[in-house]
């Protein structure tokens, strides 16, 4: 079985294969759910997993990148790796801001249709569900729900830990 890696997914498996124990690093820049994507194909296809709570190249990525062993792949004078904390959100929410009332609203226990967002925040509907799905689910990592309540207020989004 031939796997085709990106870019990214090489980078993040010869950090692996410069690193004395394997350590994983991926770029600072790789953020939300292109972070997600990456990480679970390499640990999906068994070239990387969790060892101790850090993600390590395992020996198939190590083939999957053309190398036998860590001295096959030349490390970067002077650069030090970390591991990768995926626990740890892409980005904080920012305070006293329009975004930072969105997520208010949508953690309230009744939550928030698009009709009371676009009324509190004096947004758009389309800038509503923009930030729903990008600024909200992909950049902060939350999970955001949403569902069909009665006629009277029609589909009510909400925040769920």
């Amino acid at each position: 079985m031939t796997i085709e890696l990106s870019k990214t997914q090489i980078k993040a498996l010869r950090s692996g294969a410069a690193h004395n124990e394997g350590h994983i690093t991926l770029p600072p820049t790789l953020r939300g759910g292109a972070r997600q994507k990456v990480l679970t194909s390499l640990i999906g296809n068994k070239l990387a997993a969790y060892r101790t709570g850090t993600l390590v190249i395992t020996p198939a990525g190590m083939a999957a990148i053309g190398a036998a062993n860590v001295t096959d792949i030349p490390a970067k004078a002077g650069k030090k790796t970390k591991p990768v904390d995926v626990d740890k959100p892409a980005r904080a929410a920012r305070a006293n801001t329009k975004q930072a009332k969105l997520i208010e609203m949508l953690r309230r226990a009744e939550g928030a249709t698009v009709d009371e967002i676009v009324k509190a925040l004096d947004w758009q509907a389309h800038t509503v569900r923009g930030a729903i799905a990008g600024a909200l689910k992909k950049k902060l990592g939350l999970k955001v729900e949403s569902e069909k309540s009665d006629a009277e207020r029609g589909r009510v989004y909400r925040i769920t830990e």
